[in-house]
């Protein structure tokens, strides 16, 4: 899957720039090339965005910068920054060009009384919410509240330099991976402080703090993207490279595990097992995913190494839905995962633009976007006034399922084995309802899985043909 909008990189003629950067280089708009070779590929368009802007560019900060190279650049390129002034004048082009890559900039809450699942809980809202007429107590002022409360991580400039490289910021190329972040905050969160909390009070509470802390931008922070980078270079993560859901789960499930060789039950960062939802032979002969409770089994019996049958579990379900975008006939599916007291939202949103899908109202997905660029704010509970208000958002955001790229991943917390077990009925039961296009099937034991098998047990045998070609190997 090509990454759209990371293919926009800025021209050498920045404070960075090195005696290689005399040459330049002419691209196409939007080039064919991968993310592997994207530190090679220069674009007009580069020097008419800003990193603030909706479609981002690399941010490499340089401390020497030669005042010869600084008069060249300008020289060569003046009337570069003369049409760059015009260009930022002329903000309906830019606006149109933005939502031509990006899409239409969709926010607030679509005018309709249609129920709004957010992470498992539903929000009924009323004829009089629906036409603008709230107060703080109505049940659409709570759905902000709790939209408010999820945790936000983007894009953030000024973190020590991963290794061997300049980078500074993961602008343009690191949106899969906080989103990712977030969806692992989220049930971080919902394991220490349960799913009814929300940022009420300015003065957070330790555990939110606990909370964040690891997802700081260092090395010294367990859960940081220089961590995950290190953990997941065997799925292709790299500085500067954008890379897709499936390389994402697998890259945590290997930090996961590596934190956990490292330390003990008392200080275990994050205190839950990793599964990953994947098809026969680990997903290389394509089809629905299955999730074998067996192994589900194993990786808490893994986890608490050995002292325990069963920990929380934290499940996820990289799937391919289509071609170009997600198949209609798996929609409905997506939707329902969201009434699950399990979930924990989506990986999910355009070719290379990934966002964190976490509710659903109709056919239209609210989500919380990573592409804003903030300063790094170190969070720690040893620090009780640190600021944490750019983990959060009240820009509400919605974006059409039908226009998601195909390629996501589902997740979903469970606190116990009960938990596990009422999530295993629910997905059966949705297995069993999609028409013959499940997300993923449940199975007991590896014995049933060549069986065709959507059950939780494993005698019901359902017939499957006709779905098998609407999925892509991961």
């Amino acid at each position: 899957m090509k990454a759209l909008c990371d293919r926009f990189v800025p021209q050498h003629c920045s404070s960075s720039s090195s005696s290689k950067s005399d040459t330049h280089h002419k691209s196409p708009l939007v080039s064919d090339s991968g993310p592997s070779d994207i530190k090679s590929k220069f674009t007009f368009w580069s020097n008419v965005f800003t990193p603030s802007s909706s479609v981002s560019q690399p941010y490499r900060d340089s401390s020497s910068t030669s005042g010869h190279n600084k008069q060249d650049c300008t020289t060569r390129n003046g009337w570069t920054a003369a049409f760059v002034k015009r260009a930022f004048m002329a903000t309906g082009a830019i606006r149109r060009f933005q939502e031509r890559v990006l899409g239409p900039n969709r926010t607030g809450l679509p005018s309709t009384t249609s129920d709004i699942w957010l992470l498992g809980v539903c929000y009924k809202i009323s004829e009089d919410e629906a036409s603008g007429d709230t107060d703080a107590g109505s049940v659409l002022a709570a759905f902000h509240q709790d939209f408010s409360s999820k945790i936000l991580i983007s894009y953030r400039k000024g973190f020590e330099p991963f290794r061997d490289t300049t980078y500074t910021s993961d602008v343009n190329w690191g949106c899969m991976i906080r989103s990712s972040q977030m969806l692992f905050a989220q049930a971080l969160l919902f394991h220490r402080l349960g799913r009814s909390w929300t940022r009420k009070s300015e003065l957070p509470e330790q555990e939110y703090l606990e909370t964040l802390e690891p997802f700081g931008d260092s090395e010294s922070s367990a859960f940081s993207i220089h961590n995950l980078i290190k953990a997941g270079e065997s799925y292709g993560l790299a500085a500067g490279s954008w890379i897709g859901p499936y390389a994402i789960c697998r890259s945590w499930e290997s930090l996961a595990c590596k934190k956990r060789k490292q330390t003990d039950s008392k200080t275990e960062t994050l205190p839950m097992a990793v599964h990953i939802v994947s098809g026969s032979e680990d997903g290389e002969r394509g089809g629905a995913p299955i999730l074998c409770i067996e192994d589900a089994t194993k990786s808490c019996r893994e986890f608490s190494k050995g002292q325990s049958e069963w920990t929380p579990i934290l499940l996820l379900v990289p799937l391919v839905l289509g071609l170009d975008k997600v198949n209609p006939r798996y929609i409905p599916s997506l939707i329902a995962t969201f009434a699950f007291p399990q979930s924990v939202g989506i990986l999910g949103g355009k070719p290379g633009a990934s966002t964190y899908i976490i509710g659903v109202q109709e056919d239209k997905g609210f989500y919380l976007d990573p592409h804003e660029v903030q300063q790094v704010v170190t969070v720690s509970k040893e620090s009780p006034d640190v600021d944490t208000s750019s983990y959060h958002c009240k820009v509400l955001r919605y974006v059409p399922l039908e226009s998601l790229d195909p390629s996501l991943a589902l997740g979903f917390y469970c606190r116990d084995k009960d938990d596990f077990n009422d999530f295993c009925l629910r997905a059966s039961k949705l297995a069993e309802e999609s028409k013959g296009a499940p997300l993923f099937t449940v199975t007991q034991t590896h014995s049933a899985i060549n069986q065709n098998n959507y059950g939780f047990s494993e005698e019901d045998n359902i017939e499957e043909e006709g779905r098998e070609d609407d999925w892509q190997l991961l």
